[in-house]
């Protein structure tokens, strides 16, 4: 697995994760993908998990990959797909980054 350069997103990175996530499909995807472990899927075995035909997982996986959650490997014939667990992470500590920062009962 390679490392990401950095440990937290940036606002413009985190946007592109979100897009890429804004669809229940391509949310059920990742998530797919995440419990499939660092093993990954092939189109087929994903296609049949998520109950998605393959033009439209093609189309999912490629606003994914785009984002860095999703990245994508020929095997022979095959295209295997992994969850990128370290953007994944990422976006969660995007989102922990300022957890609490705002003082108890502050309006802002």
């Amino acid at each position: 697995m390679e490392k990401l350069d950095s440990l937290v997103l940036d606002h413009t990175q985190a946007t592109e994760c979100f897009a890429a996530l804004g669809s229940e499909q391509r949310l059920g995807v990742l998530l797919a993908l995440v419990a499939a472990g660092p093993a990954g899927m092939t189109a087929g075995d994903l296609a049949t998990r998520t109950g998605i035909g393959a033009s439209t997982l093609t189309h999912h996986l490629r606003f994914l990959s785009q984002s860095g959650l999703v990245r994508q490997e020929r095997q022979g014939r095959q295209i295997r797909s992994f969850a990128q667990f370290e953007r994944v992470e990422q976006l969660s500590q995007y989102l922990m980054l300022n957890c609490c920062s705002e003082p108890e009962g502050s309006d802002t």
